[in-house]
Formats: C-alpha cells, structure tokens, sequence
C-alpha cells in the first residue's frame, strides 16, 4: 500500500483499478488547478474559452451529476438545482470567472468528497454490475460500470485540458503531483 494517496494500487481487483484510476485524475487534476489567484484560474489559451476555473467548476459538477443525478436520479444539490441550464448551459464555465479562487477550490473539493461517498455507497451494494434504478428512455438499463467509466474519461479529457492551461499560467508541467502535495 502506498502512503500517496493517488497512486492507483499495483495488483488489484477491477473496481480498485478504476476507483485508482479515477482518483489519480482527481488529484491530478486539483495540483494542476492549485494555488491559483483569479488571474491564474481565468487564463486562456488563445484558441479557447476553456479555463482551469472553468473546469474546477464543471467538473464539480460531473462529479454531482455522473452518480447523484444520472445514476441514483436523485437531485443535485446547490448551487446546479438552481441554474436555469436551457437559458445559459455553459453556466459552469461561464460563472466561474465571477468566482472567488478559495470558493470554486471549496465547490470543487466538496464535490469530490460527495463523489467518492456515492460511488463508495453503490460500489457496496452491487459493485460495478449494480444496475441504475432507472432505466435510459430507450429501455436499456445501464450497469454502475458505465456511470464510473464515463467520470473517468470525462477526468482524462480535462486532466488533458488543464496540462496546457498550466503550463501556460506558470510552466507547471508533469505528470503525478509531488509526493508531499496536498491541496
């Protein structure tokens, strides 16, 4: 067992690989998202709207939705309830510029914590075979697996994201986050 939280385990079980997998895209992440002052967390590419504040907020979101929303069909709790997402459906990177640094870092964490809470709590009561209580509207019923699958790769393409935006803002650059770094 290692003593760095992100470091998916070496031999394992299906469902430790991918929760370690998934884990070490989310630490991944909040180090290249960390330590930044607004200026930092609205810096832009100039082919890009995309913000690293922008994906700490959507990916707050994800994190809500992926397990709460989609697959409990349970709803999201404050802040998404109350967005009108038909009349603004970027709100999540949008609104983010208009955020406080140490607010969307709150907002993100606190999303992952619930996150890995309910992923947890399906995880014990079916494990990634677990169906979704509700069926799609086209009457295929999808397992756990796919909900844990989809955060995954939406965490690979925003990880991928958020290396260029880093870099860009003050040459961080690699790979894992340094043994001693925590948020």
């Amino acid at each position: 067992m290692s003593d760095i939280p992100w470091e998916p385990p070496v031999a394992g079980t299906e469902t430790e690989h991918l929760v370690g997998a998934l884990d070490r895209m989310r630490w991944t992440f909040r180090w290249k998202a960390g330590d930044l002052t607004s200026d930092g967390l609205n810096q832009r590419l100039p082919s890009s709207t995309l913000t690293l504040g922008g994906l700490l907020k959507h990916l707050a979101l994800v994190e809500d939705h992926q397990i709460t929303g989609k697959f409990f069909g349970e709803p999201l709790p404050a802040p998404w309830a109350t967005v009108d997402w038909d009349s603004t459906p970027d709100w999540d990177f949008t609104s983010a510029a208009d955020d406080k640094p140490e607010d969307l870092y709150a907002l993100y964490d606190a999303a992952v914590a619930r996150g890995r809470a309910r992923l947890t709590e399906a995880l014990a009561d079916g494990g990634l075979d677990r169906l979704c209580p509700r069926p799609w509207p086209d009457g295929r019923t999808p397992s756990l697996r796919r909900f844990a699958y989809d955060l995954l790769e939406e965490y690979a393409r925003h990880v991928g994201h958020a290396d260029l935006l880093r870099e860009s803002v003050d040459g961080r650059v690699g790979e894992d986050p340094p043994a001693d770094w925590r948020p």
